[in-house]
């Protein structure tokens, strides 16, 4: 009889979880065909840039490259257009897919890569939490990241973080799962160390989460971790590759985005801002829709049982992973994707020991009816706080930059300016690398290969460009200037403006 229950109980839980990933990936697939116009279209214009330059010049993955030339990101001029971010892991996947199946387009395919990995964070999260706590507190714990209308969005958007936290939680999973068996050198230890080499390589601050690992090989070993050299190899070989890319990179400093301000480039940490933005707007009311905190804050203090530490390291590694980026936490809401994996455990974890501990504490057919009540509107406060991310901004920019495409000459030396306020949105639209933005004399973008300057819904000092530059074509909502064919007034203007910079010299 118990066998019996056992088995039922396994088929319930699976069903479950099969119901669970079904509903995870239609979620995802709300607007899975709109452009790149929603919140942060200029991140995931810039991660999809390189991945279409990949299929349109080569796959050149030691140099990639977006379509932005100017300052704007390196404070330097980067006339080749170099991309020295994260390792392009994420590109050649979105690239390639889009070479060998163009059914979908190349920022569908963005999106399905994004997807996908959501989907194999929520695998690993429900196994790792299943052997520590219990499959119960593993549903919730994924229902969180699968669901969360913070999570689904971010869980389908062109950018790469979402990967990086599905290739950290596969890492942890298999690391934990390597430290039990022998011989050490199998299949495991291959994949513990690609996941967590892949993820440092996609952005480093996973290393802020090695916490985990060096818990998981203290439990197994003790103090004589230090002098395992199996446990040396790990590491080392986990890091090296971020390390030698690092390298690479400082060879090209044109392409390598000013970081430093991320740390405490305006000065918030400690203050009351941060921790208004980081724990009430984010975490309380963005990810959690204030009725889903009780829950996480009984994760959190509840008893501590065969987990050990483990997820109190999860805790350490997000709090000091938020507190020294403290400056990008603030101002990007994405970056808060890497602590969601510890958010959605304490979450798991607090339902669980509701409905485990109903009997000692609770009413049991009120503590049901509180959680659903309180997931209902959790969700939905969350949702009313998302819902606006999917709202397309400037959506005359898709139909001016095809008209912009279509009407100025192809070719890898053809280069523009489309300004758009330094967001390179409108410039991805043209198809284009350039210069979003107006930042230097005329005569200085002409000397750097600018062939055009578009513009879209130009304002009138805009067209009065005509009166320097031949206008190639001007509509409602649009106009372009061939930078190539100055008027008599143009020429003059250029010549007193270089005589200008040369007296400055």
């Amino acid at each position: 009889m118990p066998c019996k229950f056992m088995l039922n109980k396994n088929i319930l839980f699976a069903i479950l979880f099969s119901f669970l990933i079904a509903g995870a990936v239609a979620v995802r697939l709300y607007h899975f065909d709109y452009p790149v116009l929603d919140w942060h279209s200029w991140r995931q214009a810039d991660t999809s840039a390189v991945s279409r330059n990949f299929v349109n010049y080569g796959f050149d993955i030691l140099h990639p490259k977006f379509d932005d030339l100017s300052k704007n990101v390196s404070l330097l001029d980067n006339p080749k257009g170099y991309r020295f971010v994260e390792f392009p892991i994420y590109n050649i996947l979105q690239a390639g897919l889009f070479i060998f199946f163009p059914k979908f387009t190349i920022e569908e395919w963005g999106r399905l890569i994004s997807i996908i990995s959501s989907i194999g964070a929520i695998v690993f999260l429900y196994l790792f939490v299943s052997k520590y706590v219990s499959r119960q507190a593993a549903f919730w714990a994924a229902f969180l990241y699968a669901f969360a209308p913070y999570s689904v969005y971010f869980g389908r958007t062109i950018l790469p973080d979402q990967m990086m936290v599905m290739l950290m939680l596969g890492g942890i999973y298999f690391f934990d799962a390597w430290l039990g068996v022998k011989p050490f050198f199998n299949y495991k230890f291959l994949l513990a160390i690609i996941f967590t080499a892949l993820a440092v390589l996609i952005k480093p601050f996973v290393l802020f989460f090695g916490f985990i690992f060096l818990y998981l090989a203290w439990k197994k070993f003790g103090i004589a971790l230090f002098k395992r050299w199996e446990l040396w190899i790990f590491g080392i070989i986990a890091v090296l590759p971020f390390i030698l890319w690092r390298l690479w990179m400082l060879q090209y400093p044109e392409g390598i985005p000013q970081s430093n301000w991320l740390f405490n480039g305006n000065g918030v940490r400690f203050t009351g801002a941060f921790l208004r933005w980081i724990f009430a707007d984010r975490i309380a009311s963005l990810i959690l829709g204030f009725f889903g905190l009780p829950f996480f804050i009984i994760g959190i203090i509840g008893k501590i049982k065969k987990e050990g530490l483990l997820f109190i390291a999860f805790l350490a590694s997000s709090l000091m992973y938020i507190n020294v980026i403290a400056t990008g936490n603030t101002q990007h809401d994405y970056y808060q994707l890497l602590i969601l994996p510890m958010i959605a455990i304490f979450f798991g974890k607090g339902i669980n020991l509701v409905l485990t501990k109903h009997k000692e504490v609770f009413n049991r057919f009120i503590a049901v009816l509180t959680i659903f009540v309180c997931v209902f509107f959790m969700l939905a406060l969350s949702w009313y706080r998302i819902r606006d991310f999917y709202t397309l901004q400037h959506y005359e920019v898709l139909g001016v930059g095809k008209i912009i495409d279509s009407v100025i000459p192809k070719g890898k030396d053809i280069k523009i300016i489309a300004p758009f306020g330094g967001d390179t949105t409108f410039l991805y639209y043209t198809n284009r690398q350039g210069w979003p933005v107006v930042d230097r004399p005329f005569y200085q973008f002409v000397d750097a290969g600018a062939d055009y300057i578009v513009f879209v819904n130009p304002s009138k000092s805009d067209l009065g460009l005509q009166e320097l530059f031949t206008p190639v074509q001007i509509g409602a909502n649009y106009a372009i200037f061939d930078l190539t064919k100055p008027t008599d007034k143009g020429k003059e203007s250029m010549k007193i403006e270089r005589k200008k910079d040369k007296g400055k010299k």
